[in-house]
């Protein structure tokens, strides 16, 4: 069985509107994951006028504000951008799996792509490796995610 890897070549952006909901809390890495993010869009020639970003206090309420984005049928996606570090309690699983299933249903109810950019490392030393610099940021492979559904070439 021959696997395939992900296509090096964006789709184009250009003339679709996004909508980008990123999470305040672990802002550190969350603007990274931002920065990457938006980086993808200006290359695949997205104006900048046409990604609209969106501060969510922490991930919990990322479904919430994408569901509002997506139901708004202004955008041809929407990518949700958060970072839930694991802690010494079950909370961060708990808040995860919230995201994680709140997000997919935003979707599946709106028929708008709604991409999960949601990290969820073991340490702060995981999460700086997915956000920092090139294709191994998660912001990057979110907008590409993102384009490619907006591209509808599926």
């Amino acid at each position: 069985m021959k696997l395939s890897s992900p296509s090096t070549a964006l789709p184009v952006g250009r003339g679709k509107r996004f909508a980008v909901v990123v999470s305040r809390f672990n802002s550190d890495v969350t603007d990274r994951l931002l920065a990457g993010c938006r980086a993808t869009f200006r290359a695949a020639g997205v104006a900048d006028r046409d990604v609209r970003v969106i501060h969510a206090p922490g991930a919990f309420e990322l479904p919430f504000l994408c569901r509002r984005l997506a139901t708004s049928r202004r955008y041809h996606a929407v990518v949700a951008l958060g970072c839930i570090v694991r802690g010494q309690t079950p909370h961060d699983r708990y808040i995860a799996q919230a995201v994680a299933q709140g997000i997919m249903a935003v979707g599946l109810e709106t028929g708008v792509p709604v991409v999960f950019g949601v990290l969820t490392p073991l340490n702060a030393r995981q999460a700086r490796a997915r956000s920092g610099a090139g294709d191994a940021n998660k912001g990057v492979e979110s907008a590409r995610a993102a384009l490619e559904m907006a591209s509808g070439d599926f």
